[in-house]
């Protein structure tokens, strides 16, 4: 997807000079002090337990704008109909929109709804997209921060990790993928996987208000894998990632082991990695697990001019390189 975007799209479209630009590739962008961010849905099947694509589309947007240190303001909603669609589907959905943006405290202001013939689309698509201002902690978090380093960037970016700084799982990895997967294609697993869909927002502010983070990441698309490599090659150092403190539900590792899958390419939609100075990490981690959504959360790893790219030490304490995934491991989760 990376290589369609940036050889495909990307060239061309003009150029223009904000403050986080399109080209980096960071979860939203900046324009003259607004963040702003925009996200399509083709989830299937549309409802799956923990979540449907309403829940979808309203968090994973909303937590694009949190995780680079904004405070997300308002929504906008386009759905796309396949003809025929039942009615009670789509009041499902928009209820779901209703209730999760009451939940996150982020409305939803506009939208736009389209017909297409029956057979041209698959049920239902969903595109979002939000604005969202500096949050008021942002520049005290980054003031504790720069106590300790240079800070590169006045945002949560994908560059301003530096050596030496800890990473922050917020919580059990590849939950969203393995549900969708086995709802949708009838796996008989012994446990139930729920989705882990959530707005981040409050997560984030609760980071920012104890200070020493520079950087925040949703793992969506590739997991967990897929993150800190963009994180390592944007931020031009290595990141060292312990195997043994990466929280991952039990359910999880069993369905990826019975399906030949790595639960750390597995996309997630209500879960951060967080970038730290480390004289802070502590700190962090316990504001992170006081609340709802960071109960497991974990210290997985550090970032490290030792090596080149993201290594992962494994569970018998060996070595090896934590790459992409190529490719999409479970296509269609958001």
């Amino acid at each position: 997807m990376h290589e369609l975007i940036s050889k495909h799209i990307i060239p061309f479209l003009p150029r223009v000079d904000t403050e986080v630009p399109l080209h980096s590739f960071d979860d939203s962008a900046v324009v003259d002090g607004i963040v702003f961010t925009t996200d399509g849905h083709t989830v299937k099947p549309l409802f799956f337990p923990g979540g449907d694509i309403g829940t979808l589309s309203v968090c994973g947007t909303i937590n694009d704008i949190a995780v680079m240190g904004a405070r997300p303001l308002a929504i906008s909603c386009a759905m796309i109909l396949e003809e025929g669609l039942e009615f009670d589907v789509l009041e499902r959905v928009s209820t779901s929109i209703g209730e999760t943006s009451k939940m996150a405290g982020v409305p939803v202001v506009t939208g736009d709804t389209k017909v297409m013939e029956q057979g041209k689309i698959e049920r239902m698509v969903i595109a979002t997209s939000a604005i969202g201002r500096r949050s008021s902690y942002l520049d005290y978090d980054l003031e504790v921060a720069s106590q300790y380093r240079k800070v590169a960037s006045r945002w949560m970016t994908d560059d301003n990790l530096s050596e030496g700084d800890a990473i922050i799982a917020t919580g059990t990895l590849g939950d969203h993928g393995i549900a969708l997967l086995s709802f949708r294609e009838g796996y008989g697993f012994d446990s139930v996987v729920k989705s882990d869909i959530a707005p981040l927002n409050g997560l984030a502010e609760d980071i920012l208000k104890v200070g020493g983070a520079v950087s925040m990441k949703d793992p969506t698309r590739g997991g967990l894998a897929n993150a800190v490599n963009e994180w390592s090659t944007k931020s031009k150092v290595g990141i060292e990632v312990v195997e043994n403190s990466i929280p991952i539900n039990e359910a999880v590792r069993n369905a990826c082991e019975m399906l030949g899958l790595d639960p750390l390419t597995i996309g997630n939609e209500g879960k951060m990695i967080v970038g730290v100075v480390r004289e802070r990490e502590e700190e962090v981690l316990r504001a992170i697990r006081a609340h709802p959504y960071g109960r497991n959360a974990a210290i997985i790893g550090h970032a490290t001019k030792k090596y080149h790219g993201v290594v992962l030490i494994t569970e018998v304490g060996g070595k090896r390189i934590l790459e992409p995934p190529v490719g999409d491991p479970v296509p269609r989760i958001c």
